[in-house]
């Protein structure tokens, strides 16, 4: 059985992208702008072991099966084929279709790329999210290199959801504004003290020290991360007020800041773990102080978690998890956060990672020098895909303000004043 033929009984004849296979055979719409192209059999070999987005996924990182044209574009219109109501195969046509391929195929286990974390690997570190495991998982992701990160993420080096104005702004402007948004929902002023947990590259620290005067400090577990941040520091000359240490913010003492940044930590947490990393960061808080909570969220709070040995898990954020906003709402509240604001930022997500996808493809061949291909290959399609599930509404992205009352005193504007103007 040639693979154009299974490429059509799964999706159907009338595929909006093209479909090449080593074999000789296509099929789907010759005039697509976007090609799957399986390049050798062992993307067969990967399919027919894990059937879906993780053998899909294996073959592509691997180099077997390759995406001509716009990675978004392609996941997007196989993602319309799939999501139709088609009728699913039966049993029987599976299994012809497994003869048909060869069984060979199906026997010779091939084993999946170095960039894949291995779910043994992380087990023999500890508990899920015990220090140990937390640190090797930030360090999964977060120290693949700085020079690769500077090529994807542009001047601002800030990896979280960036805020844009208006439809006309840059990535650099609306990283800036979001900065500036998360500032002044925390009232920051010249004198504070703020924490910003997860600090990533330093970019909330910078800013908060630069633009109000503020002595920040903010903590990462990755150690690349720490280390540039503080040259940046150094090279913007706010020593005196910014700092970024490579620890974990459960070392650090209770009762010292007037506000703390929390800007794409959460999902990193764990569930179980949630109610008491809210518990540590409010008594982490002077009476008065404010957290802003930043983090993907799921659409629902009933929802099942997502599959733990998942593409995502695997390749890109090991031991990820992610919450509804009303559960992790509730959470911040019962630690003991008044909860003042809070809104869903999901399309400027997918916003923020269409530029990183347009950054990521126009500096490909120097991402490849840098990282290899095969994880510059994880990249885009872990990026294009996050795209599709902003949009779609299957993830979302929640800025929540609460505040530590001071006795009765939540020390809040009467009415919200964080709007930034206009770049």
């Amino acid at each position: 059985m040639r693979l154009a033929e299974v490429f059509e009984r799964v999706v159907g004849p009338d595929a909006p992208v093209h479909f090449r296979a080593y074999d000789g055979s296509t099929a789907g719409d010759p005039r697509s702008e976007v090609a799957i192209v399986v390049r050798h059999p062992a993307a067969v070999n990967y399919i027919v072991q894990a059937p879906g987005a993780l053998g899909l996924t294996r073959a592509y990182v691997a180099g077997y099966l390759d995406v001509e044209g716009d990675m978004y574009t392609a996941l997007r219109a196989m993602a319309d084929v799939v999501f139709q109501d088609r009728p699913r195969l039966s049993p029987g046509e599976l299994l012809r279709i497994i003869r048909g391929i060869g069984w060979v195929k199906f026997v010779n286990r091939l084993p999946p790329p170095p960039q894949e974390v291995r779910q043994s690997r992380l087990a023999a570190l500890g508990w899920r999210h015990s220090k140990q495991r937390d640190a090797e998982a930030i360090q999964h992701h977060y120290d693949v290199s700085n020079a690769f990160y500077a090529l994807v993420l542009g001047e601002s080096m800030t990896y979280t959801c960036a805020v844009y104005p208006t439809e006309q702004a840059t990535l650099e402007q609306a990283q800036f504004f979001k900065h500036e948004l998360i500032a002044r929902k925390l009232g920051l002023a010249p004198g504070m003290r703020l924490l910003d947990v997860g600090c990533g590259w330093g970019g909330m620290v910078i800013h908060a020290a630069r633009e109000h005067g503020v002595k920040a400090l903010g903590v990462t577990l990755s150690k690349e991360q720490a280390e540039w941040a503080q040259k940046r520091i150094a090279h913007e000359g706010l020593g005196d007020l910014a700092e970024v240490r490579h620890m974990d913010y459960r070392d650090l003492p209770d009762g010292e800041y007037d506000a703390i940044s929390s800007i794409g930590l959460t999902e990193h947490v764990g569930k179980k773990n949630v109610p008491a990393y809210f518990a540590s960061l409010y008594r982490k808080l002077v009476p008065g102080g404010r957290l802003l909570n930043h983090c993907i969220t799921r659409p629902r709070n009933d929802l099942p978690p997502f599959k733990r040995g998942g593409v995502i898990n695997r390749y890109v954020f090991p031991d990820g998890e992610l919450e509804g906003p009303g559960w992790l709402q509730a959470a911040m509240n019962d630690a003991g956060f008044e909860i003042r604001h809070q809104e869903n930022l999901r399309e400027h997500y997918a916003r923020t990672l269409r530029d990183w996808l347009a950054n990521l493809d126009r500096n490909w061949d120097a991402a490849v020098r840098e990282v290899g291909e095969g994880t510059a290959r994880v990249w885009r399609l872990y990026m294009a895909g996050c795209v599709l599930g902003f949009e779609r509404n299957v993830v979302q992205l929640h800025q929540i303000l609460g505040v530590k009352l001071d006795g009765t005193e939540a020390r809040m504007p009467l009415r919200p004043d964080f709007e930034p103007p206009l770049p």
